[in-house]
């Protein structure tokens, strides 16, 4: 104890000045404190995986909001629905998906050749079209009155006349197409030519594959059947690309052609190359002429699962991401209308997110020809 009281003693021995301190000045020897504001430097760099997660940074406008009577000339809206599926569940979160793998998607296309950020197109991102979840025909009328609101919105405030803008929709399961072509028949006045890349027909017929409740008739298995009887879509000229899936019997071909469809099947590709699909898919579409208006609806499920596993259906022996993008770049020149990006599942996905940013890739390559073509 005595050595304790020693070493304190020393301690207590020892100035302020032997250890660097220095003394506390009294209170009033404080000097006053002014918290002048710093210039924050204005960086034109923002970091492709800052900011809030909009459709390639896009700026965010509350399109719905009948206050606003704002201009564009492009719309990305996401339509989280997923109440269709047959299998795995999940699409719902695939627009929130596509935009955060949309973060580096901001620069000049070096294979299209022209920077559809810079150019004379205004872009927004209008967020996702609410609904409620629980009926399907009740959310699939939400979805086509939003889109229709889009399509056909008020005037702009000098009063002229808005543009149809171009419609990116970033889905949700497949049932989303068939508003959104519902909505787009109203604003054009006729059938849409419709580019459906995927792995599956989506032309099962309610009354043959033994549906009965309401609730079930429209599914992500059957949009193009209801868009056809509905005379949504172009007969003859529309087609599915990229069918590999197999049927549920035999007829199915025959009932889809009966419908007005082409098929391209995956297996094309050994028979006729990459660029025999190309021609065989201008060939089915005609001229590219203003009239000849072309949506293209993509399943992610077209791509093979490899390099796009999340997603509710997978079907193995797709498209690989290279050939599908080159396949997307021969339709330049073409009046494309419209396009979604469908069935991304991202629970299934992998860490680095594969599928997430393969579908704003191929956003990427349809807005930049969207773009290039002109108002």
């Amino acid at each position: 104890m005595v050595g304790a009281l020693a070493c304190v003693s020393a301690h207590e021995g020892h100035s302020h000045q032997e250890y660097g301190q220095i003394p506390v000045s009294g209170p009033s020897e404080i000097p006053a404190i002014t918290f002048d504001r710093p210039v924050l430097s204005k960086d034109s760099y923002v970091p492709s995986f800052a900011g809030i997660s909009t459709f390639a940074h896009l700026p965010y406008l509350q399109c719905w909001d009948e206050g606003i009577v704002e201009d564009y000339d492009i719309a990305v809206i996401g339509a989280p629905y997923d109440i269709g599926v047959t299998f795995r569940t999940g699409a719902r979160f695939g627009p929130s998906a596509i935009r955060e793998g949309s973060k580096r998607t901001k620069g000049y296309n070096n294979e299209v050749g022209i920077h559809p950020f810079k150019s004379w197109a205004k872009m927004v991102d209008c967020g996702d079209i609410p609904f409620e979840p629980f009926s399907a025909e009740h959310a699939m009328a939400q979805i086509e009155d939003h889109a229709k609101y889009i399509l056909q919105r008020p005037p702009t405030v000098d009063g002229s006349k808005s543009v149809i803008p171009r419609l990116v929709t970033l889905g949700g399961d497949h049932t989303i197409l068939l508003p959104i072509l519902r909505s787009l028949k109203s604003a054009y006045g006729k059938p849409i030519t419709v580019i459906h890349f995927d792995s599956h027909l989506d032309t099962w017929a309610p009354e043959v594959y033994g549906i009965k409740a309401k609730q079930s008739i429209y599914n992500h298995g059957n949009p193009m059947y209801h868009a056809s009887k509905e005379g949504l879509v172009t007969n003859g000229t529309s087609m599915h690309v990229g069918i590999r899936s197999s049927l549920y019997d035999a007829e199915d071909i025959a009932r889809d052609e009966a419908l007005g469809f082409q098929i391209i099947k995956a297996n094309d590709i050994f028979k006729l190359g990459v660029d025999g699909i190309v021609e065989r898919i201008q060939e089915i579409l005609g001229p590219k002429d203003d009239d000849n208006l072309v949506y293209l609806s993509i399943d992610i499920d077209v791509i093979d699962p490899s390099m796009a596993p999340a997603t509710g259906t997978p079907e193995t022996g797709g498209f690989l991401t290279r050939e599908m993008r080159y396949i997307l770049r021969s339709l330049e020149g073409y009046n494309l209308v419209g396009m979604d990006v469908v069935e991304v599942a991202p629970a299934y996905d992998t860490q680095a997110q594969l599928t997430s940013f393969l579908a704003a890739d191929l956003i990427y390559e349809i807005l930049s020809m969207m773009v290039k073509r002109g108002q």
